[in-house]
């Protein structure tokens, strides 16, 4: 393939994404779970029109997430499976939200952003993407799924990456609707634990706590994690928290830990890092994406390390993972 030809399968990348987003806002992988499928069973299915998704079918089978045999059924492929919502790993909840208007719309500011240094989203939006989904139930949904399937794609490889038996009760802060914790507990059944979110987010956790089986030892919290977090943990766990913030917010986050975190206490923090990490394309690339559309942005080792010294605390180490994140654990200065 020439560079040129490269070049344009690149820029043209956004017709994947937005492609994808659509297939997994239908469920046509988890349709295709049972098994091989007509177009026309697919519509029926998804409640489409024919042509407009055979199209569609034929797009995605052409970059490998569908196959379609001589009879003309389409079937999942190893990145069809992907994208089925709940498996191991899914990117379903990630394609669903990524695809939504508001969401792409704010990429349109990164030149703005490059130049100015300013957050893309609130050029475009005018309001932050925290107030935007405020407003919106609907808009907060997709983002809590996409936030779950997000801890659920690294959560086996945190618990196998780092040694939780020392702690007696650990508290997630800003862990959404629970996945991290829940396995977590899972693996440490002596383990109690807080999970410390805004109120409406912590307020739909118990659905996924109990079907994970420790309903019974996880306590949910509702606050605000600029003003106060829960005292009484042994460990603090933030994972993909930092990196949403500006450095200055950031620092004001790890302050509000500091003073819960007792002096025997451990913070850790769950991020990807730049230039460490085992895709250093998709760090760079998830850094843009803070630019754009929270604010905050990716950091290295020492970024951290500076961070965290700020907020009182001393850097012990960065734990690799199996994924792309890393542990990084902190002590109180």
């Amino acid at each position: 393939m020439d560079a040129a030809t490269e070049l344009r399968r690149m820029v043209d990348g956004y017709q994947v994404s937005q492609a994808l987003h659509v297939a997994a806002t239908l469920g046509i992988s988890d349709v295709l779970a049972a098994g091989p499928r007509t177009v026309a069973d697919l519509a029926v299915a998804t409640g489409t029109h024919e042509g407009s998704l055979s199209r569609l079918m034929r797009a995605l089978a052409s970059v490998g997430v569908y196959a379609r045999d001589d009879d003309g059924r389409f079937a999942n492929t190893e990145l069809g499976e992907a994208l089925r919502a709940g498996t191991p790993g899914s990117v379903a909840g990630w394609a669903g939200l990524i695809g939504r208007p508001y969401y792409w719309q704010a990429w349109a500011g990164l030149a703005d952003s490059v130049r100015t240094g300013e957050n893309a989203f609130a050029t475009v939006h005018g309001e932050s993407i925290w107030a935007y989904r405020a407003k919106r139930p609907d808009e907060l949904v997709i983002f809590d799924r996409a936030m779950t399937a997000l801890s659920a794609a690294v959560a086996g490889a945190v618990v196998e990456a780092y040694d939780f038996d020392r702690f007696g009760t650990i508290v997630d802060v800003g862990g959404g609707r629970g996945g991290l914790l829940a396995a977590i507990l899972t693996g440490h059944p002596s383990m109690r634990g807080v999970l410390f979110d805004q109120p409406d987010v912590v307020a739909g956790a118990s659905e996924l706590l109990e079907r994970a089986g420790v309903a019974d030892r996880a306590t949910t919290v509702g606050g605000d994690f600029f003003d106060a977090v829960p005292e009484g943990g042994d460990a603090y766990l933030l994972k993909a928290v930092v990196h949403d913030w500006p450095d200055a917010e950031s620092i004001a986050i790890l302050r509000t830990c500091r003073r819960a975190v007792p002096a025997h206490g451990t913070l850790l923090l769950i991020e990807q890092l730049l230039d460490d990490g085992p895709d250093p394309g998709r760090a760079a690339f998830s850094d843009l994406n803070m630019l754009v559309a929270p604010g905050g942005q990716e950091r290295s080792v020492d970024d951290y390390r500076s961070l965290l010294a700020a907020a009182g605390f001393h850097l012990v180490r960065a734990v690799p993972t199996t994924s792309d994140v890393f542990v990084l654990e902190a002590t109180p200065a």
